[in-house]
């Protein structure tokens, strides 16, 4: 059985195995039609000699029923139509011999054999941190008990690790301190909370934002997961810290729009997406835009603005005034937006070009 692990990394090598493996099955596709052809016309010559076998027996029986008195004409030709069906009769099971040994070479295939590479394990990620555990030598020979022992070389094996996350509370101190002199009270000012009178910390807020966007996660698998940790968290203060979350982060987001809608031109797409509701999953729509002018020469930075809204292009690119492309498919749901803006929608055909923004989505990912 072949495994990805047993496939070689080179491009050239899995293309001349692809070109053979495809040139064995055209040889083997040739050679059982040929094959099943010739157990049809054996099947059909067998045919033909049954039919013939069962005429000569009833000319026999019909010439032995007409038989009442001796005639040595009758008996001459009864004697040759005898002879002639135990040929016959002979020559059909060789037919029916011949004709089964073509059907079960035709139901063989042959398999070309190969040679099955090693699997190779893939290196451990360059990137992680490692922890060197040195363990200790032995102080005397093994095979003379000497203590004269030095270094030559040394083996190096690595296993993969995971260091679960750990919960804590960072407690802000704010000491007061009395003026002797006055008796004013001075304190440090109050520090900086992403969320007004929050308890949740900037990291806690970027994981629940990024589990709920990213691997979308939703906030009950998160709050069940929480109190698993030992950190009792509802869904409803999760779902207060989103918000917050959100309206914090609106500044940044309205610059990458503008930014967005500064471009030349811009790509456009859109897809269905499971929403799901009281009862039930309705369908919802995502609406996305990409700047990314570095196919055409350009250099700013490629961004990408995603719409999880009821509004439509009407009302996403309100201002715009550059070139639109989107697959011609779905160019039609943009002609809204091209009254708007007063530039024609560019619907690219290809399907190669119209998955370009898909590919710039998995990218930013």
């Amino acid at each position: 059985m072949i495994t990805a692990d047993s496939l070689p990394d080179d491009v050239a090598t899995l293309k001349a195995l692809v070109l053979a493996g495809q040139a064995a099955l055209t040889e083997a596709t040739t050679a059982q039609l040929a094959a099943e052809a010739k157990a049809r016309n054996l099947e059909a010559e067998v045919r033909a000699r049954a039919l013939l076998i069962e005429q000569m027996k009833f000319t026999i029986a019909k010439l032995r029923h007409e038989l009442y008195g001796p005639s040595s004409e009758r008996a001459s030709v009864l004697e040759q139509l005898e002879l002639e069906l135990a040929d016959l009769e002979e020559a059909e099971d060789e037919a029916a011999a011949q004709m089964a040994a073509e059907r079960a070479k035709a139901e063989r295939v042959d398999v070309r054999p190969f040679e099955r590479r090693r699997p190779a394990r893939r290196p451990l990620p360059e990137h992680l941190p490692r922890e060197r555990i040195v363990h200790p030598a032995p102080a005397y020979c093994p095979c003379c008990g000497g203590d004269r022992l030095r270094k030559i070389r040394e083996d190096v094996s690595e296993t993969l690790e995971l260091v679960p996350r750990q919960w804590k509370v960072i407690q802000h101190v704010r000491e007061k301190f009395s003026c002797r002199a006055c008796e004013a009270i001075t304190q440090p000012p109050a520090p900086f909370h992403p969320i007004a009178r929050g308890r949740a910390g900037p990291r806690l807020l970027a994981h629940i934002l990024f589990a709920k966007y990213g691997p979308h996660l939703p906030l009950t698998r998160q709050s069940t997961t929480f109190a698993h940790e030992g950190v009792a968290l509802d869904v409803s203060t999760l779902a207060d810290w989103l918000g917050a979350a959100a309206a914090t982060l609106m500044p940044l987001v309205d610059a990458i729009k503008v930014h967005l809608l500064a471009g030349e031109r811009i790509h456009a797409d859109d897809t269905t997406v499971p929403v799901l509701a009281k009862d039930k999953t309705r369908t919802g729509w995502v609406w996305t835009y990409v700047r990314d002018g570095r196919p055409f020469a350009g250099h700013a930075p490629p961004a990408a603005v995603f719409y999880r809204t009821g509004a439509h292009p009407e009302t996403h690119l309100a201002g715009y005034a550059g070139l639109m492309q989107a697959a011609s498919a779905k160019a039609r749901r943009y002609d809204g937006a091209t009254r708007l803006i007063g530039q024609p929608t560019l619907r690219v055909a290809d399907p190669a070009l119209a998955r370009s923004s898909t590919e710039f989505f998995a990218g930013v990912r």
